[in-house]
């Protein structure tokens, strides 16, 4: 169970990364959320009891020194949760070097420089990474090309981490959401309304975006954060290298098909 282990989480300061502070701190774990920005930070860490580390997860030096103060503080890591991310919204000939180099370094390197920081503390405790992916690491959607390609990259980062680990005891996997209500998504939900012409600001947004999702609705963070912990606890013993989909079913449709389900057949 999570009872005294110490939980690393990445971009814990507000959605998915503050409800997996909810939910270990709830099961008695202690929680370490690391971002940039301290103030979201300090409110997950006063409803929680967090200790909170600003840095830029995609900075070796800064990681290090984050991993070197949790184990001053607790002395020991036992979860690691790579769930920083964002940038990357256009498509490739939309995508200037910067910008590549942003989606890159806030969903890529964000993770691959945290866990390459955590990996020999859990290597000493037998410990977990979860790995917070996307849908768009399997599918791709509509002018999001370095988001897309580094979501996908991080289930392999997922699986290179199992294969080469796993002997020494360290389970990792990846989870991959679909539409979550977070405070990021409630904006992008308005952005799109708006432009396509909708009333009903973000909740409209949601409802066009899940409506060929067999749910027929985003998920809540607090759900997302019900798998994360599920990977890093001991109910997870067996399972590494694997990609766990939480999409409301998105990726059992066949596009195909949906003409015939408009078409009343």
């Amino acid at each position: 169970m999570s009872k005294n282990r110490v939980v690393a989480i990445t971009g814990g300061g507000t959605g998915i990364g503050a409800a997996v502070a909810q939910r270990y701190a709830a099961e008695g774990a202690q929680v370490v959320v690391l971002g940039r920005r301290r103030e979201p930070l300090a409110e997950v860490a006063a409803r929680t009891g967090a200790h909170v580390i600003t840095c830029d997860a995609s900075a070796s030096d800064q990681v290090r020194a984050a991993i070197d103060e949790v184990l001053d503080r607790y002395g020991r890591l036992d979860v690691a949760v790579a769930n920083a991310g964002g940038h990357g919204l256009s498509s490739v000939t939309g995508t200037e070097d910067e910008a590549w180099r942003l989606a890159m370094q806030s969903n890529l390197d964000s993770a691959f420089v945290f866990c390459r920081a955590a990996l020999p503390e859990l290597v000493l405790t037998g410990g977990q990474v979860v790995v917070v992916s996307s849908l768009a690491g399997l599918f791709a959607g509509p002018n999001v090309a370095g988001y897309t390609v580094a979501k996908h990259a991080l289930i392999g980062l997922t699986r290179s981490i199992a294969r080469d680990y796993g002997p020494q005891g360290v389970r990792a996997n990846a989870v991959c959401p679909g539409w979550v209500r977070t405070p990021m998504a409630d904006g992008e939900m308005a952005q799109f309304a708006e432009a396509a012409g909708f009333t009903g600001g973000h909740e409209e947004g949601y409802r066009r975006v899940t409506a060929e999702v067999p749910l027929r609705r985003a998920a809540e963070p607090e759900e997302i954060a019900n798998i994360v912990w599920f990977l890093g606890s001991d109910q997870s013993s067996y399972i590494t290298g694997a990609v766990l989909v939480a999409d409301g079913g998105a990726h059992a449709v066949d596009l195909p098909t949906l003409a015939f389900e408009r078409a009343g057949m």
